[in-house]
């Protein structure tokens, strides 16, 4: 019995990181029609509306919970705790999991806050939405650029049903990583800012995501310096983090 569970265990993680990863684009598929209002049930401007501290603080929640969640589980520290917990090989995809629950969580609770702070129509507004979808596309196309399946979780799933030792992808700086550091970052920045029409509550979102990216960025690069060492100080003395430099002719 124990040695029929411990040979089935490797399918179940990787069944539960397929699962995951399912989910997961389910959740961003959603994500891409709630922040333009736009084919989905519910969107960042849509549903019942609060008076306005109250839909402020329940927002400032929402936003809060995901932030200290990305935070947290995403640092090494806890990572050791927890996969005393969670076998190693699905950590990635509980994280994942964990996230998107909360951003699930945070598409159905919003509250909308009324108030307009700029609005397009006509050729202005199809630029913007222009922007918007290049941004969704550069998303996803930066997580290719690292490894799209480690971090979701699959590869290291895949692995380990394979029974291959985990090892994580090397630091390669090709394409948009050799004019940011942080180009999956950038990205969202123009999801979040690109809006024919900003309303107060998207303007909340886009300001406090804004600001959780850059604080974010601070723990990361720590992180990466003292995983990556001298090759990654080096990297982030000659490239900038969010806006390409000028380059000199």
């Amino acid at each position: 019995m124990s040695h029929g569970t411990r040979s089935s265990r490797p399918l179940a993680i990787l069944v539960y990181a397929v699962a995951v990863y399912l989910f997961f684009l389910a959740v961003l598929g959603y994500a891409a029609g709630f922040f333009a209002s736009r084919g989905v049930p519910k969107g960042i401007d849509q549903g019942p509306h609060a008076a306005v501290p109250a839909a402020v603080a329940v927002d400032l929640l929402l936003l809060l919970s995901f932030a200290v969640q990305h935070t947290v589980m995403a640092r090494p520290w806890f990572k050791r705790r927890w996969t005393r917990i969670v076998p190693k090989p699905a950590e990635r995809a509980t994280f994942v999991l964990a996230a998107s629950l909360l951003l699930a969580l945070l598409f159905w609770a919003w509250r909308p806050i009324r108030g307009t702070v700029w609005s397009l129509s006509g050729p202005g507004a199809d630029v913007v939405w222009a922007v918007y979808v290049a941004g969704l596309i550069a998303v996803v196309g930066s997580t290719f650029l690292v490894s799209h399946f480690d971090l979701f979780g699959l590869r290291q799933a895949w692995l380990h049903a394979r029974r291959v030792t985990y090892s994580p992808p090397p630091f390669v700086e090709r394409g948009p990583y050799g004019h940011i550091r942080h180009p999956l970052m950038a990205a969202f920045l123009v999801v979040f800012w690109a809006t024919p029409t900003m309303t107060a509550g998207h303007l909340l979102l886009a300001a406090a995501s804004t600001g959780y990216i850059l604080v974010g960025i601070a723990f990361e690069e720590h992180d990466l310096v003292h995983g990556l060492g001298d090759a990654y100080t080096a990297y982030r003395a000659r490239v900038p983090a969010l806006i390409p430099r000028r380059r000199r002719v």
